[in-house]
């Protein structure tokens, strides 16, 4: 179950393609080799009403995080972490260089006594892996 919220400032909507963040994420989850694939789940929320720092209208920030299901151990957590955020830091390069940018990515680990879930894309992915 690993779900990537971003959540984005309105004024990065002229300079970032989000489609193209939201999949890059998913894939970059995906070349990680440590999430089932039926479970990711990569969603942008635009947020319209923000302050940051200063109150600078310029300013924008992208903060993701990263909800996951217990279980993987803090360096299997940090590598795929840092191969994640490496990959959208990188395309987010242009946004860094032409204006005041603020990144940021957290994992945050649900508990499984408090968490309840029902999902039928593993055996989708399954049967049509199979017919494939």
């Amino acid at each position: 179950m690993p779900h990537f919220i971003i959540e984005y400032s309105a004024n990065l909507s002229d300079r970032v393609d989000m489609p193209a963040v939201v999949d890059l994420v998913r894939r970059a989850a995906i070349e990680t080799g440590v999430f089932p694939l039926g479970g990711i789940r990569v969603r942008a929320i635009r947020c319209d009403d923000y302050a940051i720092a200063d109150g600078d209208p310029r300013h924008g920030f992208l903060a993701m995080t990263l909800r996951m299901g217990q279980g993987r151990d803090l360096p299997t957590r940090k590598q795929a972490g840092a191969h994640i955020f490496e990959a959208l830091s990188a395309h987010l390069d242009p946004v860094f260089t032409s204006s005041r940018f603020a990144l940021s990515f957290e994992i945050v680990e649900i508990q499984n006594e408090t968490s309840w879930k029902r999902n039928n894309l593993h055996d989708y992915l399954k049967a049509e892996a199979s017919h494939g």
